[in-house]
């Protein structure tokens, strides 16, 4: 069955070219407007499993109709699909209602964006989650690292096995979240390079003060029907922030265990600890990789 898409964009060869991309692979049906109102009217009228807006309409923003699609279908994937750069989207009336952006520079992000729209709509139940106030310079901090080659850092795995056995968990991780992925550095207990934002505790993580713990992930009301998850045998939770000198979070430190667990105060503070050294590691490597590309 296709999955029902409506497109919001004033400039009609931009609605146009977004709507050739979505019907292209066959599982997504687009329906085009052109306005706010025009989407309002939409949604109130037929059932949608996703929303693509450009974030500058006629009469309001992306945003407008990202609150009015969420007020009749909670659970609609949205995108924002726009040529705005993110640093200009005012995002401090609708914070939390944002599921994914995407900016369309290059043919490649055309490509992508069926297969994001067809990822958030096949995971509803779990799409909608909050980004930071400061999404755009946190986005920019990430970016400054390469974490290709930091994956290949002894230092990095030297932590984590000792996260892993001071706190006898059966995983332990070094992971910097960007726009659509969270990817590790090192990864202690199984070898996942990357997973979808969307699907990780570490997009809610990144947004708390203090060290995140969960204590029976099958039982939080935001992770238990997440079934990557579960999959992955992923039961308790507990993170700390990687910050940059900037004070940016860019990820997290994080022990898993296969089994519901509690953390003591002393474990928190001891999980602090492995994260700002997990932090200066990567400010040591990042200002490295500098001094050689000035040096080139």
């Amino acid at each position: 069955m296709q999955s029902a898409v409506l497109c919001v964009d004033a400039d009609a060869s931009a609605r146009e070219r977004t709507m050739q991309a979505l019907s292209g692979t066959g599982e997504l049906r687009p329906t085009g407007c052109d306005s706010v109102g025009a989407a309002e009217e939409a949604l109130d009228s037929a059932l949608f499993d996703c929303l693509v807006t450009e974030y500058e309409l006629p009469d309001g923003t992306g945003l407008d109709v990202v609150a009015a699609a969420r007020e009749v279908h909670p659970d609609i994937g949205c995108v924002l699909f726009t040529d705005a750069p993110f640093a200009e989207i005012d995002t401090s009336e609708t914070a939390h209602a944002v599921v994914d952006y995407l900016q369309k520079e290059t043919p490649a992000d055309y490509e992508y964006l069926p297969e994001l729209v067809e990822s958030v709509t096949t995971a509803r139940t779990h799409t909608a989650y909050p980004l930071p106030d400061d999404e755009g310079a946190r986005l920019a901090a990430v970016a400054s690292y390469d974490v290709d080659g930091l994956a290949a850092t002894d230092a990095f795995d030297r932590l984590t096995e000792l996260a892993s056995r001071q706190f006898d968990a059966a995983f332990a991780f070094v992971g910097l979240v960007d726009a659509h992925e969270e990817r590790f550095a090192s990864c202690y207990g199984a070898e996942w390079e990357s997973l979808p934002r969307e699907k990780t505790v570490c997009t809610y993580a990144i947004l708390e003060s203090d060290v995140t713990v969960i204590e029976d992930v099958q039982q939080d009301p935001l992770f238990e029907t997440n079934e990557l998850l579960h999959e992955l045998g992923i039961r308790s939770y507990a993170g700390a922030k990687l910050t940059t000198t900037d004070g940016e979070t860019i990820g997290m430190f994080c022990v898993l265990d296969d089994e519901p667990r509690t953390y003591t105060a002393d474990e928190r503070a001891t999980l602090r600890l492995f994260a700002a050294e997990a932090s200066e590691q990567l400010e040591l490597r990042r200002r490295l990789a500098e001094a050689g590309r000035a040096d080139a």
